[in-house]
């Protein structure tokens, strides 16, 4: 049984080549316009993304070489301070001791250890009695000042009519793990408990 004996006059051949040739294009454009478009479209959202992400990455550079120059001014000038590892209370102990030295009476009084992560906060209250401002205020100078990093979070001074000068401060003295040796005295991790 012959379903197509006949030939196809030329107008039909035409039709059928231009049927042809359209379902070509549909299957150019299915199969390969869209998805080439689809790929420089996303090609395009990911060179923004990768130059948004080097920008960032330019900033944070930038940032480093200024906090690192700021860094070499503050230790060329002697104004860096060091974090000691822990334990470094015997340290940090004489350098009170020695800083106080001249004070008509002074007390030291460390409250308990805190860590968080790597640093350690060895905390203390100072108490102590000068001549006058002028030396009292110098010793609180040179406790920040120091080479161990310390912060001075609350002070207080009074000053009696004869000049003597009374001053209590709460500071904290900073120090790391890294290179320290932990010991019995070394508190839990507050970082490590919060996860």
């Amino acid at each position: 049984m012959k379903i197509l004996s006949r030939d196809f006059t030329t107008t039909e051949k035409i039709l059928i080549a231009l049927l042809f040739l359209l379902l070509l294009g549909l299957v150019y454009y299915q199969f390969v316009d869209r998805n080439v478009r689809s790929a420089t479209s996303n090609a395009r959202v990911e060179a923004q993304s990768l130059e948004m992400q080097i920008d960032e990455a330019r900033q944070r550079a930038e940032k480093l070489r200024n906090l690192q120059n700021t860094l070499d001014k503050l230790e060329a000038q002697g104004k860096l301070s060091y974090m000691g590892s822990y334990n470094n209370s015997k340290a940090e102990v004489r350098f009170l001791n020695d800083l106080l030295a001249d004070t008509l009476t002074y007390s030291i009084e460390f409250s308990s250890v805190t860590r968080n992560g790597n640093q350690i906060r060895r905390s203390f209250k100072l108490k102590y009695q000068t001549g006058g401002f002028r030396a009292a205020r110098e010793i609180i100078e040179n406790l920040l000042k120091s080479e161990n990093r310390c912060l001075v979070s609350d002070m207080s001074c009074s000053i009696q009519s004869s000049g003597v000068t009374d001053v209590e401060a709460n500071a904290t003295f900073y120090e790391t793990m890294v290179g320290g040796t932990p010991d019995a005295g070394l508190p839990a991790d507050a970082a490590a408990a919060n996860y």
